[in-house]
């Protein structure tokens, strides 16, 4: 019985020793409780440290996408590191935007963190109010948002203010038939000028085959003018009043009007991204301009009659003030202006586009908007090189919108395609260009 009691006092001697010390090690088998405070913060056999965000269940929601299925393997990792609970929830594009829509509008504070379509629908949200002002936490320079590309970014911004981060970009660019321009010793077209005077001499309709294609049918084929209508000197809007009917918007109609009228395939009209893709995929025109997301469907022997050596990539040429093609975000990532979560969304936000993973998910085929990964083998190695050079030049130069920034995008794309149409059928561009510009303004007053 004393060597019992003489063995209870050494143990309770050595307890207390270990709590004002600090020291870690065994807990020992006694059966009562573990000692609160600092011994067991520090015991190795106790619960780990707490984590800023251990407790917090986040809600995000994203597209049915590439860039999140490149994304949610790693979220794991971000949810040991920060103590943080993921729940991710994925649809379909049409279904995002009407489930956003619901829960924005009923001023929900349970969604945290979204996906964005900043060209259809970041105009409609900032105005609302709906997604969260992240100009002060993008102050961190850890994260670098001078990173990302001007042109990406424009589309999240209103009043210089910063409502979203660019996940995924795209570029126009024109793909070309490198072994139909060597057979007839032409050099790749520099300019816009360039470009015509190719397509006029390898158009060979006798023989179906085409000198150009592009999109003709009246609302897709805005976003692949707009290209043309930049580097012209144009633009859709300016300081608040429509600009479709300037001599720079009208001198860019033509052009492309006349480009498929006197250089196009049969049936142009009727033509968004499949089937002037599928024109030039089976071998029937030397050259295409479009967005250069769509490479994969050329170089796949299954969908192109075109050996993936023979097809080339090249930056839009230049027009009147140079070469601006489109480099837009067609995915962004944003916050809920109404989330009680504010910190810990940003932290999910900031972790997912930071440099680390942005180059690992542009390395699995999702091209970005960070500067720094486009210099990376790490971050262009998905891409065909001559297409990844292309990409990251585009990108340094491009403007940050291919259609009309206005919330009823649909509208003011039927109005400026009227005039694309009127101008692969020959009618009267100047005339058609003031018609529509009206009610473009109209449009655009009604919105204000």
């Amino acid at each position: 019985m004393k060597k019992a009691n003489k063995l209870a006092v050494l143990s309770m001697s050595a307890v207390m020793l270990a709590g004002l010390i600090g020291c870690s090690g065994n807990s020992g088998s006694g059966s009562g409780p573990a000692p609160s405070g600092g011994a067991a913060a520090n015991d190795a056999n106790s619960a780990a440290p707490a984590k800023k965000f251990d407790g917090v269940s986040l809600r995000v929601v994203t597209a049915n996408h590439p860039w999140t299925e490149a994304l949610k393997p790693m979220i794991p990792e971000f949810e040991q590191a920060t103590g943080m609970k993921v729940n991710l929830e994925q649809f379909f594009e049409d279904q995002l935007t009407q489930k956003l829509t619901v829960e924005l509008t009923a001023g929900s504070s349970s969604l945290d963190v979204f996906m964005i379509r900043p060209l259809q629908d970041a105009k409609l949200y900032m105005k609302n109010g709906w997604v969260a002002d992240l100009t002060e936490k993008s102050k961190d320079t850890e994260w670098d948002f001078n990173d990302f590309s001007e042109g990406s970014v424009s589309t999240l911004m209103q009043d210089g203010k910063l409502y979203g981060v660019p996940l995924i970009t795209e570029r126009e660019i024109l793909y070309y038939r490198k072994d139909i321009f060597e057979k007839n010793n032409i050099q790749l077209p520099q300019t816009l000028d360039e470009l015509k005077a190719a397509a006029e001499k390898l158009n060979d309709p006798k023989n179906e085959f085409y000198g150009f294609v592009a999109r003709g049918q009246r609302s897709p084929a805005v976003t692949q003018f707009s290209s043309f209508l930049y580097s012209s000197g144009g633009d859709f809007i300016k300081d608040g009043k429509a600009t479709i009917d300037t001599p720079e918007a009208i001198q860019a109609f033509k052009l492309y009007g006349d480009l498929l009228k006197s250089y196009g395939p049969p049936g142009v009209l009727n033509m968004s991204w499949p089937q002037a893709l599928g024109v030039f995929a089976q071998g029937k025109a030397a050259m295409y301009t479009d967005a250069d997301s769509l490479y994969p469907n050329m170089l796949d022997p299954q969908k192109s009659k075109v050996p993936a050596d023979q097809i080339g990539f090249a930056v839009f040429p230049a027009g009147a003030t140079g070469q601006k093609p489109y480099n837009v975000t067609s995915w962004g990532l944003s916050m809920n202006s109404k989330s009680k979560q504010q910190d810990a969304a940003w932290e999910f936000v900031k972790w997912a586009t930071n440099k680390e993973n942005s180059t690992k998910i542009q390395g699995a085929g999702n091209p970005g908007a960070r500067k720094s990964v486009w210099s990376k083998p790490e971050g262009t190695k998905a891409f065909p090189q001559q297409l990844a050079e292309v990409m990251d030049k585009s990108s340094q130069i491009g403007v940050g919108h291919d259609r009309p920034l206005v919330i009823n995008v649909g509208a003011a794309r039927d109005l400026v395609g009227t005039v694309i149409v009127t101008a692969i059928t020959g009618g009267d561009v100047d005339k058609t260009a003031k018609e529509e510009n009206a009610k473009f303004q109209a449009l655009i007053d009604k919105e204000k």
